[in-house]
Formats: C-alpha cells, sequence, structure tokens
C-alpha cells in the first residue's frame, strides 16, 4: 500500500516540473529564492517570489521596466510586466510594508527578509548594469533590499 500525498491548492505550481511547457528559468529563479531565504519547499519560494515581484513590477518604469521583464524567466517576466504602475514610489519601508499587507501572517521583519531573499538573487540573473538602472529609478534605500550598499549620485 503506498501513501500518496496531494499538493495544495495554494502552494501548487501553475506548471509543474517536468510537463511541456515549464519555465526552466523560473525553477532556477525560484531555487535561488528558496535558497537565499531558507524557504522549506519550492513552493513557499515561488509563492513569496510572485508576491515580491509583483509588487517590484509596479515601482519599476520604462525602459528598465521592459529591460527587466525580457531578462527575466518568462513566469517571473509575466508577472513584473503584468502590474499597473504606482501611482506613487514608495519609500523603501512602504514597500515592504506593502508586501507584508499581501503576506498572511507577515510581520515587517519577515516581509524584509522575504523582499530581501527575492530582490537579492536578481543581480545573478539579470546582471549588475541593468540591476543599478533600475536602483536609480526608485527611492533612496532599495540598494539595501538587493543586497547592495546603498548608491550615492555622483556630482
Amino acid at each position: 500500500m503506498t501513501a500518496t500525498t496531494a499538493p495544495t491548492a495554494v502552494n501548487t505550481p501553475r506548471t509543474p516540473a517536468g510537463s511541456p511547457g515549464h519555465d526552466a528559468g523560473w525553477v532556477e529563479l525560484t531555487e535561488k529564492v528558496r535558497d537565499s531565504g531558507r524557504y522549506p519547499t519550492r513552493a513557499e519560494a515561488e509563492r513569496v517570489t510572485r508576491i515580491v515581484l509583483s509588487a517590484l513590477g509596479g515601482h519599476v518604469v520604462g525602459d528598465e521596466r521592459v529591460d527587466l521583464a525580457r531578462a527575466l524567466p518568462e513566469e517571473a517576466a509575466r508577472v513584473v510586466a503584468g502590474q499597473i504602475p504606482a501611482t506613487r514610489p514608495l519609500t523603501a519601508q512602504e514597500f515592504v510594508d506593502s508586501v507584508a499587507v499581501r503576506m498572511e501572517g507577515a510581520t515587517p521583519a519577515t516581509a524584509r527578509w522575504d523582499v530581501s531573499s527575492v530582490l537579492s538573487v536578481l543581480p545573478s540573473l539579470v546582471g549588475d548594469e541593468l540591476v543599478n538602472r533600475v536602483l536609480t529609478q526608485l527611492p533612496p534605500g532599495y540598494a539595501l533590499l538587493f543586497g547592495r550598499a546603498e548608491l550615492t549620485p555622483t556630482p
């Protein structure tokens, strides 16, 4: 007799690994997030990645948004590009707080962990130059969320 465990609807990936049309880049991204954030499952890393990228997608605009979507795996690109632009820029703390509101049971500290777990893996996937361009669009404080020292403009 063998026991099977049905995945929960909340944590089931949209396209299971190994199925036709599966986005290998998405798996790589979420595995990096899983390692970075020490999440117990890939499903948890996927959930966090979707929430953080959807929040980021509303705050990156113009060529940087297009280039970011092009540089990300297909599934992540859809999450970023599918967002309506924010009506006003959020400070880094407000951004973290906005993510906390989207995550059941999150605190500001756990939301900061989640945001940093996702954003800190982006430079290795999309390149430092693009991340620098994205950071110049965002208010001060975001560089720390990407795992970097704060950038300061040169005179």
